[in-house]
C-alpha cells in the first residue's frame, strides 16, 4: 500500500474476543500503529505514548488502533497495567501485518527471525492511506503522528 490507496475492510479481535473492522471509523481517522511484543520496553513506550495523547488524538476525530500478534489475554494484561484507553487488535495469523506489509526479516543477538517491524499508518476518514511511518523510532514517534493528523484534520 502507499499513500492514497484504500485500506482494506480488515476484520480483528479486541478485548474479550469483540470484532472489529476498520469500515467500523468510516468518517474518523485511523491511526494503526504496529508493534512487535506487548509488555517489552520500547513498546511499552510507544503505547504510553500514543495513551497520553489520546485526547489530542480525539480531538481531531482520529482513533488510534495497536496492532501486534500478541493473544488477546496478554493484550488485556497490557492495557491493565499501562492504562491504555484505546483498543490494542490481537493479529496472530498475521492478517492485519501482511496487508500492511510490517512482519520482514529481522536481526535480535545475531539470530534472524520474521517479526514486526514497527510501523504506523494514518488512515483518513475516507479508509484511504494518508501517511506510513516505518522502521519507527519510538522517541516523538507518537508526537510526529499527531502533528501530521493536525495538518491533515486543518
Amino acid at each position: 500500500m502507499k499513500p492514497g490507496d484504500k485500506i482494506p475492510d480488515l476484520r480483528g479481535a479486541i478485548d474479550d474476543d469483540t470484532g472489529i473492522r476498520l469500515r467500523d471509523f468510516k468518517g474518523k481517522f485511523v491511526v494503526v500503529y504496529f508493534y512487535p511484543k506487548d509488555s517489552t520496553p520500547g513498546c511499552t513506550l510507544e503505547a504510553q505514548d500514543f495513551r497520553d495523547q489520546q485526547k489530542d488524538f480525539a480531538k481531531h476525530n482520529a482513533v488510534v488502533l495497536g496492532v501486534s500478534r500478541d493473544s488477546l489475554t496478554s493484550h488485556a494484561r497490557f492495557k491493565s497495567k499501562q492504562a491504555i484507553d484505546f483498543d490494542l487488535v490481537s493479529d496472530p495469523d498475521e492478517i492485519w501485518c501482511n496487508a500492511f506489509d510490517v512482519i520482514h526479516e529481522k536481526v535480535l543477538y545475531g539470530k534472524r527471525h520474521l517479526g514486526i517491524v514497527r510501523s504506523t499508518f494514518l488512515i483518513g476518514p475516507d479508509g484511504k492511506l494518508e501517511r506510513e511511518w516505518r522502521g519507527v523510532k519510538v522517541k516523538g514517534h507518537a508526537d510526529a503522528v499527531l502533528s501530521a493528523l493536525r495538518e491533515l484534520a486543518a
